[in-house]
């Protein structure tokens, strides 16, 4: 037993367990042996044990379960008893002390009075820790909690027992004792369901604590941000009848995870407009995200952050099927716009390995639909323009260009072509550059900055 200069049978001396480290890594010492056993006790314990449907403790059909109890061992490893055991209670000044509680939480508080006891649970199964979990939150018992937590995260996850863990009351989520387990079952729920377009119809269906954690993540698995707003408004339409409910769910749950600035343009018009959004808040983040798609990619970043970290997460990039850009739009002399892809130097290495294809996002330019799109060319690194439905004739220049690391890590020029359309086509590839793949992989390539690789694109409307 941990040594002390304590008197155990004296509660002024009494160590709170509070004072123990993280993990409860003291040694309570095992009194199992005391456990409701009148020779080692000093105190009787009244449980009034009634049921959720009877409103008054003085109901015909409550029942009292008397229990024999020493109050230095209970008091040692709870604030709330040792409040009830000294004087904070009216309790305290009588022999016996008085607890009431919910019938269903009957198993769990008597298996927390062994714990108290002991430092051990006889409940294996989720649900019976759980209750044990409950009852320690309730009565502030925190080495049982970490227990709890600890028994639980080693137990298989399931998406209906994460679900569960996330469901709890606010007060155990947040308590330090439970943070371990609430980590873990937010990851397995995020790794789980990471690809929403493959189980978006059982996502939909999820309340809210589980939609909150998928579109909370990083790892999220979409084609773009534009899925997930989807998402967001299919599921509050389904889940609420009422506009004002729907507003109010997004608003102070939902609308802070969403990346606004990997929006596509064509989304952040909707936004504007969307009656599920406050006006203000759409105003807002439409003209942030719009700040953000203008910044050249290496200049120093001028658009507003937020202190609020959850807020600020909207500048993190998830794992898109569809590389998002940045455009710049100019209308003088002639209608002319730049776009900027980034891409990661493990993403150029999958395109040569694997033979993926690497899309950009799609963007308008003179009324046309175009996307970027990479891919091994041959022995090459390639790199295409795709036009996708012409509407009619219409004539461009293309510039491309790459920024290179050396010697001053600017864009460097690399061919300015035209191109001229007279007859209407569902898609068109123009075949911008092919750069031998040993040159752009190679350890020291100067194609990479800081683990990206830098491309650019003009197009100016010649018509």
């Amino acid at each position: 037993m941990r040594a002390s200069n304590f008197d155990l049978f004296d509660p002024t001396t009494l160590v709170m367990d509070s004072d123990f480290p993280p993990e409860d890594g003291c040694d309570h010492g095992d009194f199992a042996f005391a456990f409701n056993d009148s020779n080692f006790s000093d105190r009787i314990l009244r449980i009034y044990i009634y049921s959720e449907r009877i409103e008054s403790t003085q109901s015909p059909s409550e029942r009292v379960r008397t229990l024999h109890v020493s109050s230095p061992i209970l008091a040692a490893r709870s604030p709330f008893f040792y409040k009830l055991f000294s004087n904070g209670m009216r309790e305290s000044k009588q022999s016996h002390a008085i607890l009431r509680i919910n019938d269903t939480g009957e198993a769990g508080l008597i298996e927390l009075l062994k714990f108290m006891y002991s430092n051990k649970l006889e409940a294996t199964t989720a649900p019976a820790v759980l209750d044990v979990l409950m009852v320690a939150d309730k009565f502030d018992v925190v080495s049982c909690m970490r227990y709890c937590s600890r028994l639980l995260r080693n137990l298989t996850m399931t998406p209906e027992s994460v679900l569960v863990y996330l469901d709890l009351p606010s007060t155990v989520l947040m308590a330090e004792a439970f943070k371990p387990l609430t980590i873990a079952a937010k990851q397995f729920y995020a790794v789980h369901f990471k690809d929403i377009t493959k189980f978006r119809d059982e996502i939909l269906s999820l309340p809210l604590a589980g939609v909150e954690v998928i579109i909370a993540s990083d790892d999220l698995q979409v084609m773009s941000e534009n899925t997930v707003y989807g998402f967001v408004l299919q599921w509050a339409r389904a889940q609420y009848s009422k506009r004002v409910d729907r507003r109010k769910i997004i608003m102070t749950r939902l609308a802070k995870f969403i990346r606004y600035p990997y929006l596509t343009h064509r989304i952040l018009t909707h936004l504007l407009t969307c009656k599920e959004f406050d006006p203000k808040f759409a105003q807002k983040v439409v003209a942030e995200a719009i700040s953000f798609k203008a910044e050249v990619p290496y200049k120093p970043q001028t658009y507003i952050r937020d202190e609020k970290p959850n807020l600020d997460r909207r500048f993190v990039e998830r794992a898109y099927t569809y590389r998002p850009i940045k455009m710049v739009e100019f209308q003088q002399p002639r209608p002319r716009c730049v776009v900027y892809l980034e891409l990661k130097r493990d993403l150029c290495s999958s395109l040569f390995t694997s033979g993926v294809v690497v899309c950009s996002v799609p963007f308008n330019f003179g009324g046309q639909l175009f996307y970027l799109k990479a891919q091994r060319y041959m022995d090459d690194f390639g790199l295409f323009l795709v036009i996708v439905e012409e509407a009619g004739a219409f004539v461009f220049d293309y510039e491309f260009a790459i920024r290179y690391s050396k010697p001053t890590q600017e864009f460097v020029s690399k061919f300015k072509r035209s191109y001229r359309s007279t007859v209407g086509k569902a898609v068109w590839s123009l075949f911008l550059f092919a750069i031998p793949w040993t040159h752009v992989i190679e350890e020291d390539s100067v194609y990479f900055i800081d683990d990206f690789y830098h491309l650019r694109v003009e197009l100016t409307d010649m018509l």
